[in-house]
């Protein structure tokens, strides 16, 4: 049996995260989505919520877990025994920013790092601009999966669309 991780923030989960999610599943028998606490990044989201909205979201989808990941990614692969990390890219920066990660963790961990390209129409939609239109009370219902956009709007202590701030 072949396992994937797919490691990210998730802060917020997005649309964008559920394709690679998904592509990864029809290369591997399973995927373990890994929520991570990233130390260069402040997080909206609590690690613990992050993770409740990942699991919502890949409910209905089978051969994937998602679980949190505390230090680091190359340690958390070896645990799961995973065959690869797997990680989407929208373009050539995520290239750029990604590279170096992944020759760490096959220095770390011995385990290769998948790159999958993701879908061009979802190429716009990345967590830090999800925050951003939710912090000026733009639109994010189509960016996210179903509950996100409500969490997120919590976390930032805005009011839903047409209510009262939390």
């Amino acid at each position: 049996m072949t396992l994937a991780v797919c490691p990210g923030s998730f802060d917020p989960i997005t649309r964008g995260h559920l394709d690679v999610v998904l592509r990864a599943r029809s290369m591997f028998d399973e995927v373990v989505v890994a929520v991570a606490r990233n130390s260069s990044k402040s997080a909206l989201l609590p690690a613990e919520r992050r993770v409740e909205l990942a699991r919502a979201a890949l409910a209905d989808v089978d051969g994937v877990r998602v679980e949190a990941v505390d230090g680091l990614l190359a340690d958390f692969v070896r645990t799961v025994g995973a065959q690869a990390v797997v990680k989407g890219l929208r373009g050539g920066a995520d290239f750029d920013a990604e590279v170096p990660m992944a020759l760490m963790n096959r220095h770390l961990s011995g385990v290769e790092t998948v790159f999958v390209v993701g879908d061009p129409a979802l190429a716009h939609v990345a967590s830090s601009l999800v925050k951003d239109v939710a912090r000026f009370g733009g639109p994010i219902e189509d960016l996210v999966p179903p509950g996100v956009a409500a969490a997120v709007r919590e976390a930032l202590g805005l009011p839903a669309p047409g209510g009262e701030a939390r």
